[in-house]
């Protein structure tokens, strides 16, 4: 280990965990390789029938396993194994995008939840008639081959809600938007230095559910990072010093995602690749009315089933979007090659 590697206790029990998991996976390939070559073995000897039903069922269950850790590759990203960081914002809609953000942080949670994923609410700020202008959650853990950022990753992006409004009287059909940040936490201080000197800390009293304790005492921090404008904010936290931590931690997860995002034009520049601007591209359609879909425009996987995916089941449209981003990852490769 390189010198100092241990002097941040947190970013080397991190470190530690991912090499941990990297030589699992490879022990796992190297077990299916001495499977196979035992198989083909046994193949070039095989003169009964017996032995050929037993290799078929071997075989059968090689390639079930080796496509199920093939699917496992689209967590190859340097932060899909890592917590991460939910904010949505409220977009064009009035209420109702309000009342879409609100939505929306139901459905991740739900999905969360169910996943087996750790869920923390960061932060609320309420909509002045109904649902939420902005709400920022932590989602954390490992499930299925992947952190819960690789898993979340590809919901970066504005969804839009297509409805009968709950709060148009004339029972109008409205389209409402909301932005969708996902980012990854960061592993201990040293991956990203913030210079106190360069952000300013304001300290409030909560407004949310948080009890009386929560309510009568200045707990809640507002932490503005000067030089990029970044503003995040925590209040569901009873004691001061756990709020400014979380906020920390959001306001880590921001910056490591800018710096990402800055390597990743950098690298589309150099091999001469269009660079989207900005994050505002619609990713996916939820219509309720009038008809019933939730279609990702990207990988065109739909349902029908809209209360569903509502309700947080979500694991189709990540299956989708994972194996598409190995198909587009394959195809660079191909096109390098």
């Amino acid at each position: 280990m390189a010198s100092g590697f241990w002097d941040d206790a947190e970013r080397a029990r991190s470190v530690m965990k991912r090499l941990a998991a990297r030589q699992r996976t490879i022990e796992t390939w190297r077990g299916l390789e001495t499977r196979l070559t035992e198989a083909v073995e046994l193949l070039e000897l095989a003169d009964d029938e017996e032995l050929a039903d037993d290799l078929a069922s071997e075989a059968a269950a090689m390639e079930e396993e080796i496509e199920r850790r093939s699917f496992e590759l689209a967590f190859s990203g340097p932060y899909d194994d890592r917590s991460a960081v939910i904010a949505i914002y409220a977009g064009a809609g009035g209420i109702d995008s309000q009342d879409w953000t609100e939505m929306l942080l139901r459905m991740y949670q739900r999905w969360a939840e169910r996943a087996g994923f750790g869920v923390d609410l960061v932060d609320l700020v309420e909509g002045e008639e109904a649902g939420l202008k902005s709400a920022t959650l932590e989602v954390k853990g490992e499930a299925d081959g992947g952190g819960a950022y690789g898993w979340l990753r590809s919901e970066h992006g504005v969804h839009r809600l297509v409805r009968i409004s709950p709060f148009d009287q004339n029972h109008a059909r409205h389209t409402s938007f909301a932005r969708v940040e996902i980012m990854p936490e960061t592993e201990g201080a040293a991956e990203v230095e913030i210079d106190e000197e360069e952000i300013k800390i304001d300290v409030y009293r909560a407004s949310g559910n948080g009890g009386q304790n929560v309510q009568k005492n200045s707990t809640a921090v507002r932490i503005t990072h000067l030089p990029t404008g970044f503003v995040v904010s925590c209040q569901n936290e009873r004691s001061l010093r756990r709020n400014r931590e979380s906020a920390m931690r959001v306001l880590e997860a921001r910056l490591l995602m800018l710096e990402e995002q800055k390597r990743e034009e950098e690298r589309l520049a150099i091999r001469g690749e269009h660079i989207e601007a900005g994050w505002g591209n619609q990713i996916r359609s939820y219509v309720l009315q009038p008809y019933r879909m939730v279609k990702d425009l990207r990988t065109q996987h739909e349902t029908s089933d809209a209360e569903s995916v509502l309700d947080g089941e979500l694991d189709e449209f990540l299956r989708a979007s994972l194996k598409h981003q190995i198909g587009q990852d394959g195809a660079r490769a191909e096109a390098v090659a």
